[in-house]
């Protein structure tokens, strides 16, 4: 029987994978990690030899890998070819291709917006732009990371891509050279001037292989304003390397200080992190923005600089992320991430969230302070003694309420729109400023557009009454309300229609941002948004502005 793989280098895989087990290991009286290998590549012999259809050999025993890690822990992964080479793009932040960020929309790759500097922006491609085809390949219906596959390639070489635009009637032709793209681990660094105080802000989305140099730059760029206060920005910011977390967290603490340390099942998974130089930013009050969404080497640097007493931090708990990963590489390109060990910050706390844990300690928040229940999450003290709470996570010293996302709110961004308004109203509208505020007229078209795309979503209370209108028609008392459900049902109409205006704040900030983004790149949404209007940011810069409330949080 000819199979698409020779079945050798197939249980050769299982091997490799089960080898990483501690050989020690036993299920049971007589069963080894050999005996146990030995089994699988047994079957796997017999499904081969004896099976009645024939097989993709290589996916059998891919989803018998798969089965292995899925009985570990979340982080825990095996990862094919394609998904190891992403993986360590995503970490080196280059690759070669256009420089541009696409989603799939009404079934259609489209642009989200070229990145300023790379050649899908040289060459003129603008958000909201269609790809429709690409090298003379039909892009209906393809899924992003086909189209990322066919549009990227070595440095030098061209791709051809048709365009579909927003009030351009004939499709436009392009035909791009690649080049290498750098993913900015910093995308904005700047200065905030508030009381007549200078407030610098920097913004870190990653810790890739360049986070360390880049935040160098960064961190120089704004202490030539000579700055009074710090905002260092890891909200939402999933992680990465270690040794970056280190070399971050080294530049605001002072050398030998400890940054995190790791234990595993094995002791050479039980090291420990310093700061081995100076650092870089040494008496200027430091603010640190943290969210839900911020993991891993956000929560290390987070941790030891809250642990150290060196910053405040500000925002949501972490998400409590604490497991260490290596990742061994195997045959064909594949690769196993292996978590081996959990990550412990200074004070004794451990980051990793227990999945059965109930709220965040900032949940139950009576104030700008978090408050903490001792008796559900386990107390620790920083380097000068202020109490800190294990759980998992790091738990702010000063909380941000977080936004509540109705269902259109919701609803507005999962369908695309506030890109899709921007698109319109840019195209009608071409030169409007930078600076500009969205007026009344500008809401009142808004709202026009939604009626004329007849946009819909079910706000709560009209998910609610559907409930409602199931459960009398299981118990055969439909006819009994369905009078009063016709009255509910005009009144959530009503409710909807006001949805609007009490969300207009939102709505505002939804369209500068995305026509910003459009127009100006993602550089002109910090400084017209973020630095102006975000409510963590300007928390940050009220307790920046105020040396005695910001001494007073770290004494404790």
């Amino acid at each position: 029987m000819k199979m698409k793989l020779k079945i050798g280098s197939a249980v050769a895989a299982i091997v490799i994978i089960a080898a990483l087990f501690t050989i020690t290991s036993a299920q049971s009286s007589g069963d080894s990690i050999y005996s146990l290998v030995k089994l699988s590549s047994d079957i796997a012999f017999r499904i081969n030899a004896r099976y009645v259809d024939q097989l993709d050999i290589k996916d059998l025993v891919y989803s018998g890998i798969r089965g292995m890690i899925d009985k570990l822990d979340p982080f825990s992964e095996f990862l094919e070819k394609t998904d190891y080479d992403q993986l360590m793009e995503s970490t080196s932040g280059k690759y070669s291709g256009l420089g541009m960020t696409i989603f799939q929309k009404d079934g259609w790759v489209t642009v989200v917006a070229p990145m300023e500097g790379m050649p899908a922006y040289r060459m003129g491609l603008r958000a909201g732009d269609r790809i429709v085809a690409i090298d003379g390949k039909s892009a209906k219906g393809m899924s992003t990371r086909d189209a990322s596959e066919l549009m990227r390639g070595d440095a030098g070489t061209k791709v051809s891509l048709k365009i579909e635009r927003e009030g351009v009637d004939e499709p436009l032709e392009y035909t791009i050279e690649r080049a290498v793209i750098t993913i900015k681990m910093v995308p904005y660094a700047g200065v905030i001037e508030s009381n007549k105080r200078k407030i610098g802000y920097i913004r870190l989305a990653r810790f890739g292989e360049e986070a360390d140099t880049e935040l160098l730059e960064a961190i120089d760029k704004v202490t030539k304003e000579k700055i009074d206060g710090l905002i260092f920005d890891l909200r939402s910011n999933g992680g990465g390397l270690l040794n970056q977390a280190v070399s971050i967290s080294n530049y605001f603490l002072p050398k030998g200080s400890e940054v995190v340390y790791t234990k595993g099942r094995n002791s050479d998974q039980n090291r420990s992190h310093y700061a081995t130089d100076d650092p870089k930013i040494k008496d200027i009050p430091l603010v640190v923005l943290v969210n839900e969404m911020s993991a891993s080497a956000s929560e290390i640097v987070a941790g030891a600089i809250q642990d150290s007493d060196r910053g405040v931090i500000v925002g949501n708990t972490t998400f409590g992320k604490g497991l260490v990963q290596q990742i061994y590489q195997l045959s064909d390109g594949a690769a196993l991430k292996l978590t081996t060990a959990k990550w412990y910050v200074p004070s004794g706390r451990c980051i990793q969230k227990d999945s059965h844990s109930s709220r965040h300690p900032d949940e139950m928040a009576e104030s700008d302070s978090a408050v903490v229940d001792s008796s559900t999450f386990e107390l620790f003290h920083t380097k000068g003694g202020r109490p800190v709470y294990g759980g998992g996570g790091i738990t702010p010293d000063i909380v941000v309420e977080r936004e509540e996302f109705s269902p259109l709110k919701i609803n507005l961004e999962r369908l695309s729109t506030f890109f899709d308004f921007s698109i319109k109203y840019t195209t009608e509208h071409p030169d409007i400023p930078a600076n500009f505020e969205v007026t009344d007229a500008m809401v009142n078209e808004f709202r026009a557009f939604l009626k004329d795309t007849e946009f819909s979503y079910k706000s709560k209370l009209e998910i609610q009454l559907e409930d409602l209108r199931k459960t009398t028609e299981q118990t055969s008392r439909a006819d009994l309300f369905g009078k009063e459900f016709e009255h509910i049902s005009s009144l959530i109409e009503e409710e909807k229609a006001n949805e609007l205006d009490a969300d207009v704040d939102y709505i505002k900030q939804s369209i500068k941002r995305d026509i910003l983004t459009r127009l100006y790149g993602e550089s002109s949404v910090y400084e017209q948004l973020v630095l102006k209007k975000d409510p963590y940011v300007e928390k940050a810069v009220k307790l920046l502005s105020e040396p005695k409330e910001y001494a007073s949080i770290l004494e404790g």
